[in-house]
């Protein structure tokens, strides 16, 4: 099976060039990246959220179109203009680094961000803002490529990047069973950290169908491609392009939006 890699391991949240390059293009990142399915959403109670790593306001956006309070905190400026601009309140840190104030919330979320934040202190930092029986949620979604667009993606890594994790074209686990390990991680480090129930880790499968031109504005949004200078992300999308172009012009990707919940005790 052809699979894209997932972001680095073992500790993506020691690599911030990655984890702060999406925000060259937030337009395209918020256009592109998809919501998140209502039932995700349904999963997390209480009325006032934080949500870490908010990005573009995407995730934060569907709560307050659920009647939550949100408050997002981003470390990249660009991106939280971007939310700022469509009505989400967020402040600019690190959630390792930023200052709650005082303030508590009901849930701590956070849409496909989890992983740039370091699992241990962050669970702590959750445990100290969330109230006694408040969430700790993160949750992302996950998309594999066809085997011939992900090869074709594959093979023009190994000739522009040799040394790049997209560089690998065939794994024995799929990406989106793969991403498992990162929500693996999480739980790994909201027990270390202590303050929680044992974390519940939980998987929901569904899919999006693209037209050629959606498929190649999405994937310059990912981790590894939004670095890659102009001529060479031509090249790539050019190889994707073709490939579609074999397929009709369409694509149906397959998504998992894995997460987990703990719930803060009382101590």
């Amino acid at each position: 099976m052809v699979t894209i890699t997932p972001p680095p391991a073992p500790e993506p949240h020691r690599h911030r060039q990655i984890a702060e390059s999406f925000g060259v293009d937030p337009a395209r990142y918020d256009r592109t990246r998809a919501d998140y399915p209502q039932a995700v959403v349904e999963r997390v109670a209480g009325l006032e959220l934080l949500d870490v790593g908010c990005g573009t306001g995407i995730v934060a956006r569907q709560f307050l179109a659920a009647g939550r309070a949100v408050l997002g905190v981003e470390p990249d400026p660009r991106m939280a203009s971007f939310a700022q601009g469509t009505g989400v309140e967020v402040e600019v840190a690190t959630f390792e680094e930023w200052d709650p104030a005082g303030r508590t919330f009901d849930a701590v979320v956070s849409g496909t961000a989890w992983h740039w934040v370091d699992p241990v202190a962050g669970a702590a930092k959750a445990a100290r803002v969330l109230r006694p029986g408040g969430v700790l949620a993160p949750f992302g979604n996950v998309h594999a490529l066809p085997p011939a667009v992900a090869e074709a993606l594959a093979t023009t890594y190994r000739r522009l990047a040799p040394g790049s994790p997209l560089a690998v074209g065939r794994s024995e686990v799929p990406v989106r069973d793969a991403y498992r390990g990162l929500y693996a991680r999480a739980a790994d480090g909201i027990r270390e950290a202590g303050g929680f129930d044992e974390p519940v880790l939980w998987r929901h499968d569904w899919e999006r169908t693209y037209s050629r031109d959606e498929l190649l504005d999405l994937v310059p949004t990912s981790g590894g491609l939004t670095t890659l200078p102009p001529d060479r992300l031509a090249e790539v999308l050019a190889a994707i392009g073709a490939a579609v172009d074999e397929m009709d012009g369409t694509v149906t990707l397959p998504y998992a939006t894995w997460g987990l919940t703990a719930v803060r005790t009382s101590r």
